[in-house]
């Protein structure tokens, strides 16, 4: 199994913790205050990722969350919106399978913007690979509302079979609970994306130190055993 921590360049991807935002899974509290806990317990990547919202309503989140990133030293990627993320200037995008080819959106972001790109299968984390993203977000690994439509849960065998074939980080993706940490990073993920997780916490920020620090304690360990 090629070992997680030695997949990404820092350069290139400085986070193992993903937030991926749902402004109707806060328990009532405003997204951007819920951001604020999160990047201050830690977080340094946060995924935009209101999808029902209108482009101008989506650009003015954009531009909030591009200013509290800033503001911690975070990433923003935007999902699959290209034109918002050129317009805020955020680090990247993220794309679903049915986006532009990544190819494409390279040529509009250049070299230096990060691409993502979610799957749900080995196969699909080698296209994407190929294709020249940066990093994968892989799921569901376990069954969750948000992702139920995607289909039945992979399972940790799901990341043991990506991670074992490609040389991108993979992020895994679906009822990520810090319970669960030790079984994803073992099994071969780089790092988590979550929304419940941190969204629906008392306290996010708290929550969201709980979660770095299990990724970073299976991290530090000097091997990696399968699940």
């Amino acid at each position: 199994m090629i070992d997680p921590a030695s997949k990404a360049s820092p350069s290139k991807i400085d986070f193992d913790l993903i937030l991926v935002t749902d402004r109707h899974q806060t328990a009532s509290r405003p997204l951007d205050a819920v951001a604020r806990e999160a990047l201050s317990g830690g977080v340094r990547a946060v995924q935009l990722r209101e999808k029902d919202l209108p482009a101008r309503e989506l650009l003015r989140w954009a531009e909030t969350l591009r200013s509290l990133t800033r503001e911690f030293g975070a990433r923003l990627l935007i999902n699959d919106q290209v034109d918002v993320c050129m317009t805020v200037g955020a680090d990247g995008v993220h794309l679903r399978a049915d986006s532009l080819p990544i190819p494409a959106v390279r040529r509009i972001l250049g070299p230096e913007r990060l691409i993502g790109q979610s799957v749900h299968s080995a196969s699909e984390a080698l296209e994407a690979q190929r294709a020249g993203a940066d990093f994968i977000v892989l799921g569901p690994v376990y069954d969750t509302p948000s992702k139920r439509a995607m289909g039945k849960p992979l399972g940790l065998s799901g990341i043991r079979s990506s991670s074992v074939q490609i040389a991108i980080p993979v992020f895994a993706i679906g009822g990520i609970r810090s319970d669960r940490i030790q079984d994803v990073i073992r099994s071969g993920a780089y790092g988590v994306a979550v929304i419940t997780a941190i969204l629906q916490a008392p306290n996010s920020r708290e929550a969201a130190e709980v979660l770095l620090r299990e990724i970073k304690k299976e991290r530090s360990a000097a091997t990696i055993t399968p699940v």
